[in-house]
């Protein structure tokens, strides 16, 4: 299967890759502002937006990505990874696909702390009753930072909601699988950000993905949760065109 993916601009590659509580639509203003200067290429990963819940075999989101990049001609690319979009960045750069990284608050290798498993486990329950909605809101509650609007918010928990509803309705649910990292190896010049209003974990995550990683660099936004793209798009588009 073909996962869903739009392309805009010409120039050097650069891949934005979305959080797994949003789709692409988390980066229409990074889309617009990058696509001036670059070959803007983005997807939604299985399950996440206009692309389907199915595989006839265990997957992975940086095996369908990379497969999209294949297709396009696309050897290497700047990879703009947001949360687990980050952990699908850092498995492509594994595969020799990165000519550099940005990672905003991502997901690394570090085991899961009690403020994540919380997160987690509220949002389980939330599923399992078949609540929806709150789920949806309960991550914008958690994940967005205080300077995102309500346009934001409202934004978010609809790209949350359709993926719970889309997931949910999958009968039989696709096997999903990970691809092994080590930080270590991935000798690419990385941008490593960090919000000061995210979860501890993440916010470890990031301190110890920039120690692991060779040619990193942590940059922390004391004013971001854990998706700036959408809480101050403007500042994160000035600090993309900057760093690419």
């Amino acid at each position: 299967m073909t996962i869903w993916h739009d392309e805009r601009g010409a120039g050097e590659p650069v891949v934005l890759l979305h959080a797994t509580a949003a789709d692409s639509g988390m980066w229409d203003a990074q889309w617009e502002a990058l696509a001036d200067r670059f070959r803007v290429i983005k997807v939604d990963f299985r399950g996440y937006g206009r692309s389907p819940y199915e595989a006839g075999e265990p997957y992975s989101d940086a095996g369908d990505v990379a497969k999209v990049l294949a297709a396009l001609g696309v050897s290497r690319a700047a990879l703009v990874g947001s949360s687990g979009g980050g952990r699908v960045a850092l498995e492509l750069a594994a595969a020799g696909l990165a000519g550099r990284l940005v990672l905003l608050n991502p997901l690394g290798t570090l085991e899961p702390t009690p403020d994540l498993r919380a997160y987690w486990d509220e949002e389980g329950r939330l599923l399992k009753q078949r609540d929806v909605q709150g789920a949806a809101e309960l991550n914008a509650r958690t994940l967005l930072g205080p300077d995102a609007g309500q346009a934001a918010r409202d934004r978010l928990v609809a790209m949350q909601r359709h993926a719970f509803e889309v997931q949910l309705a999958a009968d039989p649910e696709p096997e999903q699988v990970e691809n092994e990292i080590t930080p270590a190896e991935i000798d690419v010049p990385a941008l490593v950000v960090s919000g000061g209003h995210d979860l501890p974990y993440f916010r470890e995550s990031a301190r110890h993905l920039a120690a692991e990683l060779p040619q990193a660099r942590l940059l922390e936004l004391e004013w971001a949760g854990h998706l700036p793209a959408l809480e101050r798009p403007d500042e994160i588009n000035a600090l993309l065109l900057d760093y690419l």
